[in-house]
Parts: C-alpha cells; structure tokens; sequence
C-alpha cells in the first residue's frame, strides 16, 4: 500500500486510504452490542496504518470507514434505533480521529475524512448532527455516496414493483421502450440531494467528496439504436453529476469498477495499459468545463 502511495504522489495525485468493506466488521456491526470490539479494531488497525504512512504529506487523506451501513434505508428502523445507532457510528469515527491524530507527525494535521450513515444523502442529512471532535482544526472532511436513482444504477432484472431503467435524462429517454426509462431521480432531483448537503455542511466549511458514483453499461441487455442511446445517456449522466458536484461545492470521485463487460462501471484496462471506456473518461472530463 505504501508502495502504491509514493507511486500516486510521485505524478502529483491526491490518495485517500481506508479500510474498505474488508467483510464487514465495521460497515455490518453498527450496534452497540459490537461497539466495544469495533471500536478496538478500529484503533489498533489506524494506530498501525497511520504510523506506516505518517511521512506523506497532504496529498494523503485517510477515511474512517466505506459505507457504514448505520441505518436501514427502508426505513424500518425507529428513530430512536436510528439515533441510537448514529452515535455508535460516530463512536467509530472519533476512534478513527484519535488513533490518527495520536500518531504525530502529519497526522497531527492531515485530512480526515468521516462517512454519513450508510454514505446515503437524506440519511447523512436527517442524522449527522455533529462531527467528532477534531484537535486540529478545519482538517475534516465528510463523504457521501451517489446511487440513484436505485432501477438505473443498479437493479440487474425487472421486478414486480418497478423495472430497471435503461435511459436516463433529458433528451436520452426512449420512445420505443417508455417502460425502462428513468420514471424518477433524474436532474430535478439530483441537483435536490446534492443541494442538501451543500447546505449542511460546504456552506459551513466542511468540504464533502461524492466518493462514489457511478452507473453500469447495459451492453448485455440492449444492443443497435437502444445501446447506443442508453450509452449516450449515462455518458450524460456521468457528465451531469460532475458538473452538479462542482457547482455545489463538492468533489465528485468516479466509482471505477475495474469491470469493462456488461454491467461493469470500469474505465481503465489495466492489464492493457489502455483506456477501455474513452466514452465515459471524455464525459467526466466534461463536467469540469
């Protein structure tokens, strides 16, 4: 991992490490039944990674967690249960602070970056009242995740209750096949979310990284005309949530699924040492214009 760093830096890139998943023993033990244990492993893993990397300078940032799965996104979970749970996440990343900051050094002042329960917009907004208390001032950061709407990123088959979405966007629905265009959670509503937590947390001077977004191809259902509109859409789609993060103040980060067949989100090939998804690369890059 140290290895890899020094190679990001070395060309000027910014790195964020963090546990990631790692079989749940975070992300799926927020309780207070598994507190105690979690908050021991969290200090002893980021005693020791924070000390093996505490020579970088600020182009490293270390995150708590991944997606901390706090709170059930249904909505089944109380208020009480969710409050509950939301102060064991937070438990968490005061553990993470700590061990960190503990270590000296740069980690005395390095960024941190925290995650919202379970990286969901609303949730983050509706719980996360409050972030652990930081030593070193102005030096967190907080991270959300960006997978909606749910038929279009996500859903692999048509279901009783909803389809998948295939088309996304004005302009990229279609006309042939109305029952797999996005029915909602389109730019109305994306500019919505990410206006929430514009309003909670940048425009109080926390910085906050859309740390993952990302929607796959569908090259294995779809093939002629409908492929060619459904990749012109989600190239939209890719190009509409940079442009929307950056106007609201945040950093977007694309959610690279390493995959470049059917469903996959992959952009780089690397064992080729080539770009595999040229279309999606020059969308993003749009964005930022």
């Amino acid at each position: 991992i140290k290895e890899v760093v020094q190679y990001c830096i070395n060309q000027g890139l910014f790195v964020i490490v963090n546990i990631h998943w790692d079989g749940g023993w975070l992300e799926n033990n927020i309780t207070t039944t598994a507190q105690a244990a979690v908050n021991a492993k969290q200090k002893a893993f980021w005693q020791q990674i924070a000390t093996e990397l505490r020579g970088f300078d600020e182009h490293l940032l270390f995150a708590s967690a991944n997606e901390p799965a706090a709170v059930s996104v249904a909505g089944t979970d109380s208020a009480e249960v969710a409050a509950e749970h939301m102060a064991v996440l937070l438990s968490y990343h005061q553990t993470f602070v700590d061990a960190v900051r503990a270590t000296g050094g740069r980690n005395a002042y390095r960024v941190l970056v925290v995650q919202g329960p379970n990286t969901n917009i609303d949730l983050t907004n509706s719980l996360m009242r409050s972030l652990p208390s930081d030593p070193a001032p102005v030096r967190m950061m907080v991270e959300v995740h960006y997978y909606e709407p749910w038929n279009y990123v996500g859903m692999t088959v048509d279901e009783t209750w909803g389809n998948q979405a295939f088309y996304w966007g004005a302009g990229f629905l279609s006309t042939s096949d109305p029952a797999h265009n996005a029915m909602w959670g389109e730019e109305a509503y994306m500019e919505s979310k990410f206006d929430l937590v514009r309003d909670q947390f940048v425009q109080h001077g926390i910085p906050v990284l859309i740390g993952e977004f990302a929607t796959p191809r569908r090259t294995g259902q779809l093939s002629g005309a409908a492929l060619e509109l459904h990749l012109a859409g989600r190239a939209y789609f890719h190009e509409y949530v940079v442009r929307s993060a950056l106007a609201h103040g945040l950093i977007p980060i694309y959610w690279d699924s390493g995959f470049l067949g059917d469903f996959g989100s992959g952009i780089f090939d690397r064992p080729n040492l080539r770009v595999g998804d040229m279309q999606t690369l020059q969308a993003l890059m749009a964005g930022k214009q």
